[in-house]
Order: C-alpha cells, then sequence, then structure tokens
C-alpha cells in the first residue's frame, strides 16, 4: 500500500487535494513533461522496458498511489523517449478485482491530465470471444460494454469535480477515430497489419474467468473480446479531455463450448503477452514516431 494513503475498499473517496499531491511530487523529479501516457497491460511491460533516457519512479514512493498486486505489472512509472516522443509510462495498473474502488482505479489518470498529458494509449490482455481472432491478435477497441460500470462502478461517482470535467461527459467517442486510424496505419507499417482487427472491449469484474454461458451472453451483446481493466481509465480519461486510442491483445481464445476440456489461465496470458511482446513494441514504436502533437 501506499505509505500515504493505504487506499483500500474502505477508503472514503476521491479529492482533488490527492490527486495535486501526487503530481506535485513527480513534477518535483522529473525533468520533461511528456504529452503522452502509456499504460501496459498484463505480459506487455516490455514497451516500458524500451523507453529510453529513462527514470524509474516506484508506485510506493508516490504519495496517494496505490501497488499493483497482479503477476505481469511492475508498478512503476517510467519517464523518458519512446519513438522520438517524450512519454509517461505505467508499468502496472490497478483493478476492481484488487479490491480498490473505483476512484482509485482511475486515479493515475487524473495525475496524468495534471502532469500535461493529452494523448494516452492503453493496452490490454484480454480474451478472444469472435470466433474470427486467433491467438496473439492485436484488436483495436472502437467501443466497449462494461458490466461493472452498469453496477455503479464507475470512476466519476460522487460529487463531481468540475476541475477536470463535466457532471455527465459523453462516452460515444471514447476511443479517438484519428488515433485508430494512425494506428491502422502504424500496423501496415510496421508489418503487422495482419494481425490487427477493430472490435468490442467487453469488461467484466473478474478475478475469476468467465463461464461458458457468460461467455455466450456477450458474444450476443456483440462483445469481441473480454478483459477485467481499461473502462475506468478510459472513462475519468475522457472526462479529463485525454485523447484515448487501446488495443487489446488477444492472449487466449474464450472456451464457449462445454465439450472441449479446455480452461483459461493466466500464466498462458503472460505467455502469449511474452511471445508477441516485439511486435507490440514494433507497432507502439511506430504508432509514436507518426504520431503529430500539436
Amino acid at each position: 500500500m501506499s505509505r500515504a494513503l493505504g487506499l483500500t475498499t474502505s477508503n472514503t473517496g476521491y479529492s482533488t487535494k490527492k490527486v495535486q499531491e501526487s503530481a506535485e511530487f513527480l513534477k518535483s523529479k522529473i525533468s520533461i513533461f511528456p504529452k503522452i501516457g502509456i499504460i501496459c497491460g498484463s505480459g506487455l511491460s516490455g514497451i516500458g522496458d524500451l523507453v529510453e533516457n529513462k527514470l524509474v519512479i516506484k508506485y510506493e514512493e508516490i504519495p496517494s498511489f496505490v501497488t499493483s498486486t497482479v503477476p505481469g505489472h511492475k508498478g512503476q512509472l517510467v519517464f523518458g523517449q519512446l519513438g522520438g516522443k517524450d512519454v509517461m509510462c505505467m508499468q502496472g495498473r490497478f483493478h476492481p478485482y484488487e479490491g480498490y474502488e473505483a476512484w482509485v482505479v482511475g486515479f493515475p489518470l487524473r495525475v496524468m491530465k495534471l502532469l500535461g498529458i493529452e494523448i494516452v494509449l492503453i493496452t490490454n490482455a484480454a480474451g478472444g470471444i469472435n470466433e474470427k481472432y486467433s491467438v496473439g491478435d492485436f484488436m483495436l477497441i472502437k467501443d466497449h460494454i462494461s458490466f461493472p460500470g452498469f453496477g455503479g462502478f464507475n470512476t466519476l461517482r460522487g460529487h463531481n469535480d468540475d476541475s477536470f470535467g463535466p457532471r455527465f461527459p459523453p462516452m460515444s467517442d471514447a476511443y479517438d477515430k484519428n488515433l485508430r486510424q494512425l494506428m491502422h496505419e502504424s500496423a501496415k507499417e510496421a508489418n503487422v497489419d495482419q494481425y490487427m482487427r477493430d472490435g468490442v472491449y467487453c469488461q467484466v469484474a473478474g478475478p475469476n474467468f468467465e463461464t461458458i454461458a457468460e461467455l455466450r451472453m456477450l458474444r450476443t451483446l456483440g462483445a469481441d473480446a473480454v478483459g477485467m481493466s481499461t473502462v475506468q481509465e478510459v472513462v475519468t480519461a475522457r472526462h479529463c479531455g485525454i485523447r484515448v486510442v487501446a488495443c487489446s491483445l488477444v492472449t487466449n481464445k474464450c472456451v464457449l463450448d462445454y465439450d472441449t476440456g479446455l480452461a483459461p489461465n493466466h500464466e498462458e496470458v503472460l505467455q502469449t503477452g511474452k511471445e508477441r511482446a516485439q511486435a507490440m513494441q514494433l507497432l507502439v514504436t511506430c504508432f509514436l514516431r507518426k504520431l503529430s502533437l500539436s
């Protein structure tokens, strides 16, 4: 837990002061102020390892930050250069199933806003529901469904902080169309476009993997891939006016039939991440090189 707060499910809520404390601490440590943030999903922390001239700050050192408890998440911020751009990279995120309140999961995005981040690139590991998807494919997220969100697990619940954004922010344009197009162009340039898909990401609470009946329901609802993260980050970012592009790595095929004898596990998620890490890193680096900042 953070030495400053000890944020748990019993914590009473978000405050602007906590965000400001984190941001001011980081400002005292960094010499660059990136406009691009990157969030690394399970097995994809290698993106942060590519950052040059890096400054690494552990989450436990940052006031009001919590720790990431999931294997494959290093739990640190990396500042430096990647693809010719200054970046701030989160090697490890916070998940609902770790017991944190929704506002805690979205907290780093508000800190990013105060540091000057304008665009965030989010990655995650997801199970493939769409029968046309293969293990190792990339799914560029065009929209999402959030079952935790339907149940009230929302980073914006409670008093609205008008200094960050409006009470009722729209999510119809959550995933930036121009950034998605640039990602497709980057995939072609990086020669990984054969792995690229467009689809709808569905967030479930976890930490258990889904039942067959649940997955069949998600398929009927239009979900192409399923995971346990991302949406709270996206909602918080859009509330703050940060543009979002997000990409899933399909780490396993979801089990949709009862007689297969197959079962998903986190080890295969990390293994697929390891096997496809170079391709994802190449895609992200190419995207950053092509990205024009105002």
